[in-house]
């Protein structure tokens, strides 16, 4: 296939990043022609405010960008990822005007609500989804706690809503998790241009020892990431079970607070990715003590590809993902008392853990593979391709029965 893969890289690197390089190289792999369209929201320094909100809207840049690019080298797919703010729902239409089937991956709730993490002020929010227009998220200051910031990004979601962009435009979406899927049409997306693929490792992964005697967190230093938690449930385990924590983040200056009054805790700070590997390999479990829904952590498919066992909780897609008993512990959520009871559990019998880690190798091999990634994306072009077409066969019908009427009989 002609593919090409259009991303706004953000200003501090993340996993979505990290996905869609993996993705790229997994496509070339298999022999596909790939081109990118990259951009970097570096280029944000110094632009002016209403510039900023205008292109966060409609792109003429990456409008005639993509056009250009589409006409010249004839893909099949122009798959999207981050579109904010220097691509736009502007680079859709471009890329559907050329005949392109278009492709939207969600690694986020954006479409959805504003901030992106359906969380706000420590807890779950879902007040946005659904609305024509998200004014709850304006009211908060949900984007950067800023309203205007916020206002940019409602209206944008708005404005497409009522232009019908998100719902014919885009010919397939990719949602990360069964969850994210049933939370778009819920959303009022159509159910048959929403599929659901997962990430995946993309390396060939084999199991860790997992004798290192400690458990381990590794991620950003943040609020809805549930910081506050794993430290809150430390402070109850003390010298019971070593923490290594891997990352950065706002959060920082707490983690290195307890660490400085409880010696069980050690944190590493941002470390390269074998080395993170290494770690997750050789550790007792992982903890994603998430406050918020996720989408679908790497992180987790990065423990079940070195057989470690995750520890997290019971609720959106990571409950899909981590099979309680089996390939991880899943406690009730924001319970740090919980939590504490899950660790102790797991660090006590020996015997479990040992099937969690090679039922958490197993999931990884079925599931988390690049083969099976790779299968499932062509699939899911397939069936872009297939819809754009239909879609290009009523446009023609329509067009034709409106020069009928027009024409003298």
């Amino acid at each position: 296939m002609d593919i090409v893969v259009a991303h706004d890289f953000y200003q501090q690197r993340g996993g979505e990043d990290q996905c869609v390089e993996d993705e790229v190289k997994m496509l070339r792999s298999h022999g596909h022609n790939v081109t990118e369209y990259f951009v970097h929201n570096d280029s944000l320094e110094g632009m002016p405010p209403l510039t900023l909100a205008a292109n966060t809207i409609w792109s003429r840049q990456a409008f005639n960008d993509l056009g250009a690019i589409v006409r010249d080298r004839r893909p099949q797919v122009v798959h999207f990822h981050n579109t904010l703010p220097l691509i736009s729902p502007s680079a859709y239409y471009a890329t559907k005007q050329h005949g392109a089937a278009v492709v939207q991956t969600l690694h986020n709730y954006r479409l959805l609500c504003p901030n992106g993490l359906f969380f706000r002020q420590g807890r779950v929010c879902e007040d946005c989804c659904g609305k024509m227009v998200p004014w709850p998220a304006i009211k908060n200051k949900c984007y950067r706690a800023s309203r205007a910031a916020t206002a940019t990004i409602s209206g944008m979601l708005a404005i497409h809503k009522l232009a019908g962009t998100w719902r014919s435009a885009v010919d397939m979406y990719i949602a990360l998790s069964e969850f994210g899927r049933s939370k778009l049409v819920a959303g009022g997306f159509p159910a048959s241009r929403v599929a659901t693929k997962p990430n995946f490792l993309a390396r060939d992964a084999q199991p860790g020892p997992g004798r290192g005697g400690y458990v381990i967190y590794a991620g950003r230093l943040s609020s809805e990431k549930g910081v506050d938690l794993l430290l809150e449930a430390w402070g109850a385990l003390g010298r019971e079970v070593p923490l290594k924590i891997i990352g950065d983040g706002p959060m920082a200056g707490r983690v290195k607070d307890a660490c400085s009054q409880e010696p069980a805790i050690e944190w590493l700070g941002q470390l390269d990715i074998e080395a993170v590997y290494e770690l997750v390999g050789d550790a007792e479990a992982l903890i994603v003590p998430s406050r918020c829904y996720e989408n679908f952590p790497r992180v987790i498919v990065e423990a079940f590809g070195k057989g470690t066992p995750v520890i997290a909780p019971g609720f959106g897609p990571i409950g899909e993902i981590i099979e309680n008993g089996v390939t991880g512990l899943l406690f009730r959520p924001g319970d740090a008392s919980d939590l504490v009871q899950k660790v102790r559990g797991m660090m006590a019998d020996g015997v479990a853990r040992a099937h969690m880690r090679r039922a958490a190798y197993r999931a990884y091999a079925d599931n988390f593979t690049e083969g099976v990634n790779h299968k499932s994306l062509m699939r899911i072009y397939e069936r872009a391709i297939a819809t754009a077409d239909a879609s290009r066969r009523r446009q023609s019908i329509r067009v034709y029965a409106e020069t009928r009427q027009k024409t003298p009989q």
